[in-house]
């Protein structure tokens, strides 16, 4: 993977902006006794804000950009003036971006739309001056809010690709000559085991100029939910997936057996892939007589849609089709995307190699002047979580 431009899986350290303390200035003038304060507010952090962008298909730019850090709030001044907001950072990511805590493994936030923005981490709020706290009983406040203190953050980005149907099946079951022949991707053909390496996606172009798009992930061995082979890496961009094909070439000892395993390998890595709808596509058709089909056919698991097809000869594909953009439009079928489980990343579903990676992580710069701010006056329920930004940009 490290000569491919496709990149699904990063991890990064984000920081959001501190806030600017407020300011603890008294009004002077020549001709004004008793001016009194007249501190401003401090400004606001800035913020992590994730954006969905449909023109990205890979994770490749934050791989050499680890660090992501928004400004700073500015103190306030006299004349009760705030300091400027610290400027928000976006990250643009590819749409099916899912973000997880790296140090718990939790399911963070995800962003699936185009032009989605989500706030990964709020900026501090800024202090507030010394004005604020002026009264009848105390008109010389000597003291105001300290910024609140930036949050830190290392974050994994996982991205699951956005496709209508999954090609399932064991190494050189045929998944690759089937999307050539269907549409206009061209993947890695061979003799041999896993020849596709990276996912490949395809648009199907179907009757009255409609499609849909179809995805090809590296070939899934038993045991590939323990860390067996690449299919692991590969299992979750089928977790969008609306339809499952299921492929097994004709040669095989025990076709029925065969889908067996690889749906439990999808069970075991995420119990939600049963309810999906599940085609059958035979493949390598072209070597069967009539007779031999009809025997073969006796034999395929019930209760799951099933057809002969030969990416080679075009045999059954006109049917394959048909029964694919059936199950797509299927209202039954459509599931909302707020109801997928995002399952916690463990030890077997992440990277070693980017869990390895190591943060060099930059002194934050101390204002000594709020060394001596009470931090009693901040309110207590304050909440950092994750939150989507609204049509104000708040």
């Amino acid at each position: 993977m490290a000569d491919t431009n496709f990149i699904d899986y990063v991890k990064i350290l984000c920081r959001s902006g501190k806030g600017g303390a407020g300011s603890r200035h008294y009004h002077r003038a020549k001709y004004v006794p008793k001016g009194g304060p007249d501190g401003g507010d401090g400004g606001r952090g800035g913020h992590i804000i994730l954006r969905g962008n449909s023109h990205m298909w890979t994770l490749l730019p934050l791989k050499y950009r680890r660090h992501i850090f928004a400004e700073n709030g500015q103190s306030g001044s006299e004349n009760r003036s705030s300091g400027k907001d610290g400027e928000d950072v976006i990250i643009d990511v590819p749409c099916g971006t899912v973000v997880f805590d790296a140090e718990t493994g939790d399911y963070l936030c995800e962003v699936t739309d185009d032009g989605e923005e989500v706030k990964l981490l709020r900026g501090g709020r800024g202090g507030l001056g010394n004005w604020h706290f002026k009264s009848p009983t105390n008109r010389t406040p000597r003291y105001a809010q300290p910024g609140e203190p930036a949050i830190e953050k290392a974050v994994v980005l996982e991205l699951k690709l956005l496709a209508d149907v999954g090609l399932v099946g064991f190494p050189n079951a045929g998944k690759s000559t089937l999307l050539s022949a269907l549409s206009a991707a061209r993947p890695k053909i061979a003799d041999y085991p896993f020849t596709t390496m990276e996912p490949q996606l395809g648009i199907v172009e179907y009757r009255d100029r409609q499609s849909f798009v179809m995805a090809d992930i590296p070939g899934i061995i038993e045991g590939a939910s323990e860390g067996k082979g690449l299919g692991l890496r590969f299992l979750r961009h089928i977790e969008r997936n609306a339809v499952l094909l299921f492929m097994v070439p004709a040669d095989a000892d025990d076709i029925a057996e065969q889908y067996k395993i690889l749906l439990d390998e999808l069970i075991r890595f995420n119990p939600q892939l049963e309810d999906k709808q599940r085609i059958l596509a035979v493949s390598k058709s072209d070597m069967l007589d009539d007779e031999l089909k009809e025997e073969l056919a006796k034999t395929l698991p019930e209760g799951v849609p099933s057809v002969f097809i030969s990416a080679v000869t075009g045999e059954g594909l006109t049917e394959l089709k048909d029964m694919l953009w059936g199950a797509i439009t299927d209202e039954s079928n459509r599931i909302a995307t707020p109801s997928i489980t995002h399952r916690p990343l463990d030890r077997r579903h992440r990277v070693q190699e980017e869990d390895e990676f190591i943060f060099e992580q930059e002194a934050m710069p101390v204002d000594e002047e709020e060394l001596d701010l009470e931090d009693e006056d901040w309110d207590e329920d304050w909440d950092y979580g994750v939150d989507t930004l609204d049509s104000e940009g708040n």
